[in-house]
């Protein structure tokens, strides 16, 4: 009877999959965030880990939903200031002065500063749908501006002094303001209020619309009126 000569492998523990990417090995560490901006906190693990001396041939990068926002990021640097322009073109095209146009323009840092202290007051970072919040808001608040400020203009026309005509103006225009401005406060209240599936984009976002409505709508009823009083200048009635 020949017997069967086996040799016993040492046994050692090591990964289950080696994977390669450009002819080199690719190990991924995954990390979900939480409590935190996504950005600082890769901002914080990356000034950890660079105080690590690294082998030779050993290289990190950072993606996934970090490359996303990094991406993003360099789109709305474009993208925002482009927007401001167009709102500040379209102003004095549709209002045919400098300084009417920037009268209405104004709602719109006050609708920024608005939406950034809700953000502030709710504990949230500045995120990509938080962005796309800002640009939302200032669309609104440059709408209800001219909408007040075409009012004010119609009663120079007639005739009216500059602080009868932002009185009447703004009285005339009132309703119309508050209800666009209530419509979509209403509107994005769940969203800023949701907690399931997809609320870290909804909240940031409606958190935006909501807090710079609510200071671009005091500006455009109180201190729109008040300025165009002192800088619109007396238009007369167009002659028959």
């Amino acid at each position: 009877m020949t017997g069967v000569q086996t040799c016993a492998l040492p046994i050692s523990e090591g990964p289950n999959q080696i994977s390669r990417e450009n002819g080199s090995r690719r190990m991924v560490v995954q990390a979900n965030v939480r409590g935190r901006d996504l950005g600082g906190f890769v901002s914080d693990a990356q000034d950890r880990v660079g105080q690590i001396a690294l082998p030779a041939g050993v290289y990190l990068d950072w993606g996934g939903q970090f490359e996303n926002l990094k991406r993003a990021e360099e789109r709305f640097s474009l993208v925002i200031p482009v927007v401001f322009v167009l709102i500040g073109v379209l102003l004095f095209l549709a209002l045919g002065s400098f300084a009417e146009a920037g009268l209405v323009f104004a709602c719109v840092p006050l609708a920024l500063i608005g939406g950034a202290l809700a953000l502030l007051a709710r504990g949230m970072p500045f995120s990509v749908s938080a962005a796309v919040g800002f640009i939302a808001v200032s669309g609104v608040a440059t709408l209800n501006g001219l909408v007040l400020m075409q009012a004010i203009r119609q009663r120079l026309t007639a005739g009216l002094p500059p602080r009868e005509a932002a009185i009447e103006g703004a009285s005339s225009r009132l309703r119309a303001v508050l209800t666009t401005a209530l419509v979509a406060i209403v509107g994005f209240i769940p969203m800023a209020l949701a907690h399931g599936a997809g609320a870290e984009v909804q909240k940031p976002l409606a958190t935006v619309v909501i807090g710079g409505l609510l200071t671009a709508t005091a500006l455009t009823l109180l201190v729109l009126p008040t300025f165009a009083a002192k800088a619109v200048r007396h238009r007369p009635t167009d002659a028959a």
